[in-house]
């Protein structure tokens, strides 16, 4: 693998992986969470009121109580919404492909499915070239299935036990958990979501991700109203170099989009570079170096204006 490109991979990966952590964790540190046993917030070891029940018990007034919705209530959500929408504005959906939690299960599953089948997906119309971008010839084999199928029954598990630990005291739940003491509604709770993320985990991921994400649907908004934002270009002089290549930046793309298109139809693009990466990988040698690169401003132009399309349609691999 190209080194620049291998240690940008690396340093997503242990991105991703320190945020999942911070997602499991921040219950239990009380870094987050809603108590419903307490009815209110808890953020930074803190509870975090907005003052409706002091107000029904008279303890303060109309003005106290608007106080308190926007300190507590308006500001923080305007805080952090504006702050990703802004991300997203500028950079596109950074926060899905190196911090959200649930891309990183998408990309893992997609991994272990690819052993299987030679497919990240079972809705893929057919295998993927078992040729990989650094020369690997990687051939399916049916006994990565089992491991297919248990990584998305542990993950789906261990989101629905995060889940409910964001609603109810977290050392209950492990306590519980251990002890094989669940009540009805957590033994509910935990395997109606187990089941529904399960499914979700084998036969949505990267399709829940395009068309289901309210959050990333906001994001990939935000970026396509700026034209200046930064955007996976394309060499549309070099596009020739394509055709020695058997689409190593479509295949290795983990929400199936071609990245040597038009801005418009990479609408769901999480900024994973993966296709920079694999792309960079073929070319490792290569003086020129990549066909693919990131760029903004001024240079994001050819991507949004359709020169893109003119000059590549008739590249391999392009639809």
């Amino acid at each position: 693998m190209n080194t620049t490109g291998h240690k940008l991979q690396r340093r997503r990966r242990w991105v991703q992986a320190s945020f999942f952590a911070l997602f499991l964790l921040a219950p239990p540190l009380d870094l987050f969470r809603f108590d419903l046993t307490l009815g209110h917030l808890i953020v930074l070891g803190q509870p975090w009121r907005l003052g409706i029940d002091a107000f029904q018990r008279g303890e303060i007034g109309p003005g106290g109580v608007a106080l308190n919705l926007l300190l507590y209530g308006f500001l923080p959500l305007l805080i952090v919404g504006g702050g990703l929408i802004y991300s997203a504005w500028r950079w596109g959906r950074l926060y899905c492909g190196w911090l959200c939690p649930h891309f990183s299960v998408v990309e893992t599953i997609n991994g272990a499915m690819l052993r299987a089948s030679g497919k990240p997906s079972l809705w893929e119309p057919k295998p993927l070239p078992m040729l990989q971008p650094d020369g690997v010839v990687r051939a399916p084999k049916r006994r990565w299935w089992p491991l297919a199928w248990a990584m998305a029954l542990f993950f789906a598990f261990l989101w629905a036990v995060a889940l409910l630990t964001y609603l109810l005291p977290p050392m209950e739940i492990y306590a519980n958990l251990l002890n094989g003491e669940l009540t009805a509604n957590q033994f509910r709770f935990i395997a109606v979501a187990t089941a529904v993320l399960f499914i979700e985990f084998m036969f949505a991921r990267h399709l829940f991700c395009r068309f289901g994400c309210a959050v990333g649907l906001f994001q990939s908004l935000a970026w396509m109203a700026n034209d200046r934002a930064m955007v996976v270009g394309f060499q549309t002089k070099r596009a020739t170099e394509c055709n020695t290549c058997n689409n190593a930046c479509d295949n290795i793309c983990p929400m199936r989009l071609k990245p040597r298109t038009l801005k418009r139809k990479m609408f769901t693009c999480t900024e994973c570079a993966q296709c920079i990466t694999a792309c960079a990988t073929v070319k490792r040698g290569v003086e020129e170096g990549t066909l693919l690169r990131w760029v903004e401003g001024d240079e994001a132009q050819p991507v949004i204006t359709g020169r893109v399309k003119s000059e590549v349609g008739s590249v391999k691999g392009e639809k």
